[in-house]
C-alpha cells in the first residue's frame, strides 16, 4: 500500500500520475482514508512524507517509500527505483524531498491547504461548515 496526503491538491496529482502510468500492484490511497494504527503508520508520520506498507508490516517513507513503489512496478522503473534505493542516492533525495513536501503549496496543483497539519485543515473545514451546491 503507498499512502499519500489526500487533503493536498499535489500530493493527489502525484497519486494519479502514479496510478495512470505506474503499474505497481500497491493500493494508491490518501492516508486519510485507512486506520494508521492498524498500518503501524503514526498521523504525524503521514503527514510528513509518503509511506509504503508491505504486506508484513514493513514500513519505509519519503524517497524509500518511492523507491520501493518503483520496483515494485517492474520494467522501466525497476531500475529507476534501485538508484533511489541506494544509501547515497536516497541520502541526497531526502533533503530533496523534504523541500518538495514543505513547498507543495507553491507547485503546481498544490493549494494553500497543502502547506498546513491535518489539525488545522479539519478546524478550518468546521469553520467553514457544509459545502453548498
Amino acid at each position: 500500500m503507498f499512502l499519500y496526503d489526500g487533503d493536498c491538491a499535489f500530493c493527489t496529482r502525484c497519486a494519479e500520475f502514479i496510478e495512470r502510468r505506474i503499474p505497481t500492484r500497491a493500493k494508491v490511497v490518501p492516508w486519510q482514508w485507512t486506520e494508521l494504527a492498524s498500518l503501524g503508520v503514526a498521523q504525524a508520520e503521514a503527514e510528513a512524507s509518503v509511506q509504503w506498507i508491505e504486506p508484513g508490516g514493513v514500513v519505509a517513507a519519503g524517497p524509500e517509500a518511492i523507491a520501493r513503489l518503483l520496483m515494485d512496478a517492474g520494467g522501466v522503473w525497476r531500475p529507476l527505483g534501485g538508484v533511489l534505493d541506494l544509501g547515497p542516492v536516497r541520502w541526497l533525495a531526502w533533503p530533496v524531498y523534504r523541500l518538495v513536501s514543505r513547498n507543495r503549496h507553491r507547485l503546481p496543483g498544490g493549494t494553500p491547504a497543502c502547506s498546513l497539519p491535518q489539525a488545522q485543515r479539519e478546524r478550518l473545514k468546521a469553520q467553514e461548515g457544509p459545502s453548498r451546491p
